[in-house]
């Protein structure tokens, strides 16, 4: 007895090697979230130079700057995996942490004014954004379910925090309590289609599912099918596929709308991450299975976040069903199953980071102090007060719509081209019937903009009638997403090639 008490005193614990430099970006990131948060209870909260926001924005870049030598070695080296295999370092991986670091700078520059509106200047909005991206980070990479469950988690709680940040605002906290609720129920969902994959496979692990799956042919498949509709329900509430949409127009509109930006860009390229991963390319060879599930998903959504978008009045709830409308056309891409599929889907969420916080950028600007001002109404006349702001909102509505020249035809055409390619001829007439609805929506908005206001609403005080104070980084936010929005609908090739080369890959361990 006391040598085994010896024994296991002198005993070391064994823990899996980790080549450190594979997950800079991550480290990055959260890294940069607990410097941030030390440096802010260490400095005063108000100053007259965002730093916060500096600070933020300093940090993605940093992990875009990470992922340079890692895009390099993939491209030259392949792909590989670290941490015993849980974590891929792939094309994919890398592309989508540089999206969603870049949703983190565009939000970052949209809520360093609108905190200093409100009179909630600190750091904890900027900590939470970046250990939310952190989380989506995780996702992207993931080799393990058990991996992808903790990143979603990460991604998740920070989220819920975020939408409910205005305290002074009784809908913020709704949305975030919503928010919340919801997604434990999705997360249980989620954590239980893990447990009935490890039931049908033996194992958590990706590649080891995929080695497994092509080496037997399992005689009674009901087990693994209900394991990945499970799945699937988790990661359709993050990307607000339909059934699972309920909480997004009510979230869209009680949340800050700077963070609003993040959830429709940096969230939904996590979910979708992580739904390609898992789906695409562990389980491919079953795509017979969950193929339909997901063709009818798409149609739904498409659908639903068209016609419904149609009937508001709060043009936030608006962006809320229109962002629905979006996840169906990426769904499209994940549908095709495809190397084509996947590259288009992975454009998409590149080029949509920029549209939504171009247009979330004059959301904030409009609903000026106490963030209220959302009715379609409050933008009558925006034209004629604020010409450029209403020229740069006319430019994502219709790169929304789909306009030629511009980066949402582009991203429009490529993944309808996949769904065609992939014989979902039906899906792809529903997608472009959707879009013809959608486009009424955005030119509803254009067209108040450039009404101008009666007399009545002129003399009405509640009405806006000077000019709308825009903060230097969201004038940065609004010229940066407009160049990206013209520049990739001219030019799409450069990101398309690059989009193209992100091929996800499972990698076994290789450390």
């Amino acid at each position: 007895m006391h040598t085994l008490l010896a024994q296991a005193a002198t005993a070391k614990l064994k823990t899996p090697p980790v080549a450190w430099s594979t997950l800079a970006p991550l480290l990055v990131l959260l890294g940069g979230a607990v410097a941030l948060l030390v440096l802010g209870a260490l400095l005063p909260r108000r100053s007259k130079v965002g730093w916060h926001a500096i600070a933020t924005i300093v940090v993605a870049f940093g992990a875009i700057g990470a992922v340079v030598p890692l895009w390099n070695r993939v491209h030259d080296d392949g792909p590989m995996s670290v941490v015993s295999g849980a974590v891929g370092v792939d094309g994919f991986s890398l592309f989508l942490t540089v999206v969603i670091c870049l949703s983190v700078v565009m939000a970052a520059l949209i809520t360093d004014g609108y905190l200093r509106r409100e009179g909630l200047e600190g750091p904890e909005v900027y900590v939470l954004m970046l250990l939310s991206a952190a989380g989506g980070v995780i996702m992207a990479s993931a080799n393990d379910l058990i991996v992808m469950f903790l990143g979603l988690e990460v991604l998740s709680i920070a989220v819920y925090v975020l939408a409910g940040m205005h305290l002074r605002r009784s809908r913020s906290g709704e949305a975030a309590l919503k928010y919340f609720v919801l997604g434990a129920f999705s997360s249980a969902f989620f954590l239980y289609g893990i447990a009935l994959i490890y039931g049908a496979t033996g194992s958590t692990n990706l590649v080891k599912i995929a080695d497994f799956l092509a080496k037997n042919t399992l005689t009674d498949s009901g087990l693994l099918v209900a394991g990945l509709a499970l799945l699937l329900v988790g990661f359709a509430f993050k990307i607000a596929a339909v059934p699972f949409h309920s909480w997004t127009p009510d979230v869209y509109q009680g949340s800050p709308s700077p963070v609003v930006s993040y959830m429709a860009s940096g969230v939904k390229a996590a979910g979708f991450a992580g739904l390609l991963r898992v789906f695409v390319v562990t389980f491919g060879g079953y795509r017979l299975d969950w193929q339909p599930i997901v063709y009818w998903l798409a149609i739904a959504t498409l659908v639903v976040g068209a016609v419904l978008a149609v009937v508001q009045t709060d043009v936030k709830r608006m962006m809320a069903y229109s962002s629905i409308n979006h996840a169906g056309f990426i769904l499209l891409g994940v549908q095709a199953a495809t190397a084509r599929g996947v590259s288009a889907s992975l454009f998409y969420l590149a080029t949509y980071t920029f549209l939504v916080a171009g247009t979330f950028a004059v959301i904030t600007i409009v609903g000026r102090r106490g963030d209220g001002h959302h009715q379609l109404g409050e933008y009558q006349g925006l034209a004629r007060r604020e010409p450029l702001l209403a020229l740069a909102f006319t430019v994502f509505l219709l790169a929304q719509a789909g306009t030629p020249l511009t980066s949402g035809f582009v991203a429009k055409f490529n993944v309808i081209n996949a769904a065609v390619q992939a014989r979902s001829f039906w899906l792809a007439l529903v997608a472009m019937l959707s879009a013809v609805i959608s486009a009424y929506l955005y030119l509803r908005i254009v067209l108040t903009m450039y009404t101008p206001a009666s007399d009545e609403e002129a003399a009405d005080d509640s009405k806006p009638t000077a000019r709308l104070p825009i903060p230097a980084a969201a004038r940065i936010a609004l010229v940066v997403a407009i160049v990206v929005t013209i520049g990739v609908g001219v030019l799409p090739d450069p990101l398309t090639r690059t989009a193209r080369d992100a091929t996800p890959v499972l990698v076994a361990q290789g450390d």
